[in-house]
């Protein structure tokens, strides 16, 4: 299954931001911790090279909690502030702040030098679409600062949120990258919901996500939608059909809708919290 989604709005985002980046001081790039590496635009990670970087695995209350510190250790090896967050607790974000300033310590140090005092760190929160930046703007400024949507490309426009004499945030829109060389960093993205539902054929995507899921996560399944983990996939799906009383006229299942279903229950971890890939995944 091949899927690509880079709309016009996209290039003209993403335009935006290379202008953008010549203000700021860091990136916080925000990243779904149930695609801890397909999730990550490397667009946004060239355009930022040169800039502090924190990276915040959003979603973490999402994501399969073992592989969470997995991908923490993972990233922090590598030699990355890092935070696991659910941005819709202002409480996981308390250590924001303070990576911020470690994450700038070199910046804050050539300022004081130059006997630059009181000037705010200007952040730029960049990401892949649907993946929680205007949530975390509002959580950590306490207040509706940032328009959110649970559709990729709701932010738009340049949005400056100071949060204290210290921090100044920049708000973005969602941007991908114009082809996925590896397939399954789109299917993982359709699967969280960061591509237009609109492109994607829902039953196709569906059985590659039941496949992933009684590999990966045997039971997960059973548990949930009371099927056998057995038989093709397009079985299963009828399976789950039958159980939600998925029916159409003249009594015959209606696999579309189990399957959009099955998406949706996947997107809010109502299945259980799944982490799509591990390190060991990407050296591979």
């Amino acid at each position: 299954m091949q899927i690509q989604w880079y709309p016009g709005h996209m290039t003209k985002a993403k335009r935006q931001m290379e202008e953008d980046i010549k203000l700021i001081d860091l990136v916080i790039e925000m990243i779904d911790a149930r695609v801890p590496y397909s999730g990550r635009n490397p667009d946004i990670r060239q355009m930022g090279a040169q800039k502090a970087r924190l990276i915040v695995l959003n979603k973490a209350d999402l994501a399969d909690e073992r592989k969470n510190q997995m991908w923490l250790k993972y990233y922090k090896e590598q030699g990355a502030q890092v935070l696991l967050a659910d941005s819709r607790r202002r409480a996981s974000l308390r250590e924001v702040q303070p990576l911020v300033m470690e994450a700038c310590k070199a910046k804050l140090e050539r300022d004081a030098r130059r006997g630059i005092k009181n000037r705010p760190i200007r952040a730029m929160v960049a990401g892949i679409p649907n993946v929680g930046k205007s949530t975390f703007i509002n959580s950590i400024s306490g207040k509706a600062s940032a328009k959110t949507g649970n559709k990729p490309g709701v932010t738009k426009g340049k949005q400056w949120i100071r949060l204290n004499k210290n921090l100044e945030l920049l708000d973005t829109p969602g941007i991908l990258w114009p082809r996925f060389d590896d397939p399954k960093a789109g299917i993982r993205m359709a699967f969280i919901g960061s591509v237009n539902d609109e492109i994607l054929q829902r039953e196709e995507l569906s059985l590659e996500l039941l496949s992933f899921l009684r590999k990966e996560y045997p039971g997960l399944l059973q548990e949930r939608y009371n099927i056998e983990e057995t038989g093709t996939e397009a079985e299963m799906l009828t399976a789950i059909a039958r159980e939600r009383k998925c029916l159409g006229k003249g009594g015959e299942f209606m696999t579309d809708k189990a399957a959009r279903i099955l998406l949706d229950e996947f997107r809010s971890s109502s299945i259980g919290r799944v982490t799509l890939e591990t390190p060991a995944d990407v050296e591979e």
